[in-house]
């Protein structure tokens, strides 16, 4: 990956939009990224690493926490890097979530984090591979460049205080940077192949010997033997069994055949005693038969007379009918007599209503007179009224305005009296905001300083307990050791016992050869065994390995110590006499002058409102008094118009009565005055209307009292005819009177069932006698059985019928489980030995394959091994020409203790000693150059190997400071070799010496508004 370009936007110590062309400073270059401390050497990796990932190269801040604080509100954080990958081109833009000012309104809202990915073609036709989200993003460039985050940080940013990971990473870390720069997780998935194909293949032979156990375990057998066994024991049994079966299932059936005959002939017997039950039933019944039947006789008579019964009552009803109308009628006509009799006193008094009348019709003629007259004085006094309005209007408004132009007056007055003041308060802005910026910058570096001594004293607490740790792992190593070489000891002395203990006499010793043994060696002590023996060894060896991890992180830690007390010192003398004061007074300055600030901006900026606002005022004046004159004109002329109508209207007033000088009053008078005239024109109407109709409902009435007397005689006369004919046909009929033939009336459906009831009476008499001779011949000598006796002989063969079932049952059973067990053994067994057979090869493939047998080493162990051999054999040759032929790095290939996996360890191989040590024994200055080397190598290696990925730029920050002149001497020609192979190689560096032997550079400038970046070509 190559840089092309970097923009930043109000981020780090950045306040406004900076851009950084890499093209600018050549095809390869070696350049140098030089500035103060906090200008913002860092942040251009922090900025490159944010764009790509998300995250910063020391990942010690978010991307939320990089927003400037000097950037203004309207300026978005954001940082865009393109980039190429070989012959292709990306941008990449990315936005932290951050606080921005509302684009309506005041106050800030939460802009999310976002991002876009674009390739862009040769022609410049860019294409949009992500959107906005920041996830999709940071997965496209990892897929891109081959690496993650941490990767990245590792083999192309070796960041501030990250020189030793990439070199002090354990075997498991450094095997997973190296499969992914290798690609060689080929080789993992081929181990989880294998070992997921044993893994399955061994629980399947596991579960299908636990299946046959289980098969033998529900049988309850325990061998394939005690099955066989148990077969041929049953199968005599079963036969026997069956016999008994069949035997006692035959008797059951005989048994059956007896049992029904008899409940046939019970039930015979029974259905006798029914009948003959029956019989009596019907001969108790015959006397309500016989009344039901004369019901039935003198029903059908009654249904004869039911006609003229019927006519009879009809005549009895419309004779009351014409009674009750003829009363009402009467009733009726005593009423229109009284109405007539009122009406005929209201009709007397029209005459004097006519004349009331007369009276009101001629008020209504003069009010309406009127009307005219008192429209015309309306409308003059509605102008009255208005005209006396607008002349207050215009009284009130001049007023105001005078008011508002004295207000307006004493407020410019009092402006320009704080005018000279302000000023002066103004004048200290400048002074004061240089007091600030120089303040903060003295915070920012007494907090480094305190977090400097804070590190230091953790440091040396460390120390101290690794002191003591190692102390403790001194005195185990020698016990274990000591424990050793007396079980040691004790072996070798009881050698010669154990050869004692295997003589035999007469026959030769194996050390002197003598067949006479009169004295064999005897041991006092209990010899230790093989696994004490082994076991003691290894104890030996873990407490000897501890207490050398306890030195190299002894020797580790104090070379951090002594780098952090070096730092403590450096920002003490930046901080000078302010390390006497506390943290709390520096930040009481601080707030005592940003109140001065405050103080001196608010002034500034109030100094100019008051001046804009006297301008605003002594416009407004103007305006005020031009407004003002004009309002006194137009009252004048207002006055004179309203004593001109009020003198038309005390005209027009004179004219008309007071009480109708109102519209609204005249109005309503000649309303009243017209619903007078409407109600006595109504009122007479009614009574000449009343008296017309009283006449004519009385002479109705008459003529209807005489029709209903007629009908009602008629009536009575054919009501008497009905109830003689009716009375000569009950006595022809044997009926005693009309309420008799009521009393024997039936309806037809009644009748009906009297008739059926008798009709079913007759027929149930003959058919129970019918069926009690057939039964009393058929049982004839007989005597009915008794059922309990056929019951128990029943039951008792039935129970022996159900033993023998049970007996039979049971053994087919127990034999047809046992040969269905048998088969399935069978089965099982072939499939386990199909199993065992294919892990066989598949297991072995898996234990080799995952690194469990020889050395421990997996397969992507091994070929990483045979790939940082080779990345090795580069950083050595580096490494040597740095450190003078004194160092060359080597893996370690002896096996790990325990079950620790091994083969990508590192050591150093030292010139000066002739002896291989723990690259962890490295001194910071010697780290730094192993780890460039190890970074150099392996950017050599991973370009060497087809489809890899290619490392063509490599950052470095800070660690020069650690060398001494030759070493920075031969380490600048190591980058140079390594910028003229093709590289791109940026130096982060405090060391003047770096500027003067790197003459292209990127300078930091810092100030009180934020950093600036410059590029310096020589």
């Amino acid at each position: 990956m190559r840089p092309i370009t970097l923009e930043m936007s109000a981020f780090g110590p950045f306040a406004s939009t900076q851009t950084v062309d890499f093209s600018a400073l050549g095809s390869n270059p070696l350049f140098l990224i030089n500035g103060p401390t906090g200008a913002g050497k860092t942040t251009l990796l922090d900025a490159i690493c944010f764009a790509l990932y998300g995250k910063t190269t020391g990942d010690e801040r978010e991307g939320s926490q990089m927003r400037c604080d000097l950037a203004q509100d309207s300026l978005l954080t954001e940082v865009t890097f393109s980039f190429a990958l070989g012959e292709k081109q990306y941008r990449i833009r990315r936005v932290p979530e951050q606080q921005r000012a509302k684009k309506s309104g005041d106050g800030y809202t939460v802009q999310k984090p976002e991002a876009q990915l674009y390739r862009i073609d040769s022609d410049g036709t860019e294409h949009l591979l992500v959107a906005s989200k920041v996830s999709e993003a940071t997965a496209e460039i990892e897929a891109l460049t081959g690496l993650d985050a941490d990767q990245f940080r590792q083999v192309m940013v070796l960041p501030q205080g990250k020189f030793r990971e990439l070199l002090m990473a354990d075997s498991k870390d450094r095997e997973k940077i190296f499969s992914q720069l290798f690609q060689t997780q080929i080789y993992r998935k081929i181990e989880d192949k294998l070992k997921f194909q044993a893994a399955a293949i061994k629980n399947e032979v596991r579960d299908h010997r636990n299946k046959r156990d289980g098969m033998l375990a529900n049988i309850e057998l325990e061998s394939d033997d005690a099955l066989h066994n148990e077969l041929t024991l049953l199968e005599p049994k079963l036969a026997q069994a069956l016999e008994a079966k069949e035997q006692a299932k035959l008797g059951l059936i005989d048994a059956n055949k007896q049992f029904e005959s008899a409940k046939l002939l019970v039930s015979d017997f029974d259905a006798l005693d029914t009948l003959q039950q029956v019989a009596v039933q019907l001969q108790e019944h015959k006397t309500v038969i016989a009344q039901r039947q004369l019901q039935f006789e003198s029903g059908q008579k009654a249904l004869q007379l039911k006609p003229v019964l019927d006519v009879s009552l009809a005549r009895e009803t419309e004779a009351a009918q014409a009674e009750t109308s003829l009363t009402q009628v009467k009733g009726a006509k005593q009423l229109t007599e009284q109405a007539l009799t009122q009406s005929q006193a209201q009709f007397d008094t029209l005459p004097e209503q006519e004349l009331q009348l007369q009276k009101v019709q001629n008020s209504e003629q003069t009010l309406t007179q009127l009307v005219p007259q008192l429209q015309g004085l309306d409308g003059l006094q509605k102008a009255l009224t208005e005209a006396t309005i607008a002349r207050d209007q215009a009284k009130e408004k001049g007023i105001k305005e005078k008011a508002s132009l004295e207000k307006l007056s004493t407020e410019k007055l009092a402006a320009e009296q704080l005018i000279p003041q302000l000023e002066q308060v103004a004048a200290e802005q400048v002074n004061a905001q240089q007091a600030v910026t120089a303040q903060l910058d003295l915070i920012e570096r007494y907090g480094q300083w305190q977090q400097a001594g804070n590190d230091a004293s953790q440091t040396e607490q460390a120390l101290l307990g690794v002191m003591e740790k190692g102390q403790q792992l001194r005195a185990r190593f020698i016990e274990a050791q000591t424990s050793n070489k007396q079980l040691q000891l004790v072996w070798h002395r009881g050698q010669a016992a154990n050869l004692a203990l295997q003589l035999n006499p007469g026959q030769p010793c194996p050390v002197c050869g003598s067949s006479e043994h009169p004295h064999p060696a005897q041991s006092a002590e209990q010899l230790p065994t093989e696994e004490e023996l082994q076991q003691a060894q290894r104890n030996e060896e873990l407490a000897n390995e501890a207490l050398n991890k306890a030195k190299s992180e002894y020797s580790g830690l104090k070379t951090k110590h002594q780098e952090q007390l070096k730092r403590v010192e450096e920002l003490l003398q930046r901080i000078g006499d302010s390390s006497a004061q506390s943290i709390e007074s520096l930040q009481l300055q601080l707030q005592q002058l940003q109140l001065q600030l405050n103080q001196a901006s608010g002034a500034a900026q109030q100094l100019t409102q008051l001046r804009s606002q006297i301008q605003g005022w002594q416009a407004a004046e103007r305006e005020l008094q031009v407004k003002l004159d004009a309002e006194r004109e137009r009252f004048q002329a207002l006055q004179d118009q309203a004593s001109s109508l009020k003198g038309q209207v005390d005209q027009a007033c004179a004219a008309i009565p007071e009480q109708y000088r109102s519209l609204d009053a005249l109005n309503g008078a000649i309303e009243q005055v017209r619903a007078q005239v409407t109600a006595f024109s109504q009122g007479i109407n009614t009574i000449r209307q009343s008296h017309t109709k009283a006449l004519e409902q009385d002479s109705a009435q008459s003529a209807a009292v005489a029709a209903a007397q007629a009908s009602q005689t008629q009536a009575r006369e054919q009501s008497d005819k009905a109830l003689s004919e009716l009375n000569q046909q009950l006595a022809s009929l044997g009926f005693a009177d009309k309420q008799a033939l009521i009393e024997a009336l039936l309806s037809s459906e009644a009748l009906s069932e009297i008739a059926n009831e008798l009709a079913q009476y007759q027929q149930d008499c003959t058919a129970n006698q019918t069926t009690l001779t057939q039964l009393n011949e058929k049982l004839s000598g007989l005597s009915k059985p008794d059922m309990a006796e056929f019951e128990t002989r029943l039951e008792s063969i039935q129970a022996e019928q159900q033993a023998a079932e049970n007996a039979w049952q049971s053994l087919q059973s127990r034999v047809t489980q046992l040969m269905q067990t048998q088969k399935q053994l069978k089965e099982a067994d072939a499939k386990a030995k199909t199993l065992e057979d294919e892990y066989a090869v598949i297991g072995t493939l898996s234990e080799v394959a995952n690194g469990q047998t020889g050395n421990k080493i997996s397969l992507q162990r091994f070929v990483l091994s045979v790939l940082l051999d080779d990345v090795l054999l580069e950083a050595s040759h580096r490494l040597q020409l740095m450190s003078k032929g004194r160092y060359r790095l080597l893996r370690k290939e002896e096996r790990a203790k325990g079950n620790k996996a091994s083969g990508l360890e590192l050591e150093v191989e030292d010139a000066y000693t002739s002896k291989v040590r723990p690259v962890a024994t490295l001194s910071g200055g010697e780290s730094f150059m192993a780890a460039l080397s190890m970074a150099l190598g392996l950017s050599d290696v991973v370009q060497a190997y087809a489809g890899g990925i290619k490392l063509d730029t490599l950052f470095i920050d800070e660690g020069f400071g650690s060398l001494d002149q030759d070493s920075l001497d031969l380490a600048v020609r190591t980058l140079m070799d390594l910028q003229s192979s093709g590289r791109m190689i940026g130096v982060i560096s405090h060391v003047s010496e770096m500027k003067e032997q790197i003459g292209t550079r990127l300078d930091i400038n810092k100030s009180a508004v934020g950093s600036e970046v410059s590029i310096v070509l020589p």
